[in-house]
């Protein structure tokens, strides 16, 4: 149940409103019952105030994800959708498995996409999440741009606690840049059309600049003490190939001339792995500021396709 007690902000959400007739010729009286019956939500202020993965361990977070279950469905998604996958891989470079462990990681391939009001989600943070509110109004805008754009009713849409949609949970500023149309019939469905969820996924990703064909992240050992200056908790790529010796960093992979590269350092109960990451890692991190998620992804990716290919032996 949500429990809901906030008073609320009618001078912000008149003020709001008044902006969205202004600046998008909004109906003023179809806006002002809209924001009247959405309601403030104590559990979604609660939630946004802890994100579960804060405080976890990668080996922690990867056991949420990696798991047999999680990796077969991968597969059975897979088989369900090959040819729309195959299309999408063609047109914007993006592989199956990142598509559909993005999935996977994202709503365990639809099961878990949210089920509150995305109305009452953006209005509880617009409004009375201070923290963050500039950032959720700009959604609320988008939200309502997006549904006068889809012919959808805004009360109806669910999502997530903090108004991310679907299968591949597109916030709504998200939904208007990168969600398409990939079977052509006119309408951008990312709850229950596969097609346009994967194409949409495919196009993010390519909008992005992922780079068809290149490696994602790879393990690499470390000597000495040099490599701690590099490492913080920003996610850009930071130095290029000709520093490894500098830090310790020891590979005998090549790189290109100039190729931006990060070292993460990744934390098991008892030891810590370091990885370097490049390109298409750092793009991973444009759907999930994190580099948990993006390794998360990455492994189901390749966890996915393996049992793919190995037909089913895990």
């Amino acid at each position: 149940m949500t429990s809901h007690s906030h008073a609320k902000d009618i001078d912000s959400v008149n003020k709001f409103i008044s902006y969205m007739q202004d600046t998008h010729g909004f109906d003023k009286q179809i806006l002002i019952p809209l924001f009247d019956n959405a309601i403030i939500s104590n559990t979604i202020l609660e939630a946004i105030s802890r994100p579960a993965e804060k405080k976890l361990l990668w080996h922690q977070y990867r056991k949420i994800f990696i798991q047999k279950k999680r990796i077969e469905q991968g597969v059975q998604f897979w088989e369900n959708n090959e040819s729309k996958l195959k299309e999408a891989e063609k047109k914007f470079g993006v592989p199956p498995e990142i598509i559909v462990a993005i999935i996977g990681v994202e709503t365990f391939y639809g099961k878990i996409s949210g089920d509150y009001r995305v109305i009452d989600a953006l209005n509880t943070l617009a409004f009375h999440y201070p923290k963050r509110a500039a950032f959720f109004r700009s959604e609320l805008e988008q939200f309502l741009l997006l549904a006068r754009e889809q012919n959808f009713n805004p009360k109806d849409l669910k999502g997530s606690y903090a108004g991310a949609m679907g299968m591949p949970q597109f916030i709504s500023s998200s939904y208007r840049n990168y969600a398409i149309d990939f079977d052509n019939d006119d309408v951008i469905d990312i709850w229950n059309n596969r097609n346009d969820v994967i194409g949409s996924i495919a196009n993010y990703f390519s909008k992005h600049g992922w780079k068809s064909g290149e490696p994602v992240i790879s393990k690499v050992s470390i000597e000495g003490e040099n490599y701690k200056k590099i490492l913080d908790n920003k996610l850009h790529l930071n130095i290029t190939g000709s520093d490894l010796d500098k830090y310790g960093i020891k590979t005998n992979l090549s790189f290109n001339e100039n190729e931006k590269l990060r070292l993460f350092q990744f934390n098991f109960e008892k030891f810590s792995e370091f990885w370097l990451a490049r390109n298409n890692f750092y793009v991973i991190t444009r759907y999930n500021h994190s580099k948990l998620y993006a390794m998360a992804v990455y492994e189901l990716a390749l966890k996915v396709k393996k049992y793919k290919d190995d037909n089913f032996t895990y």
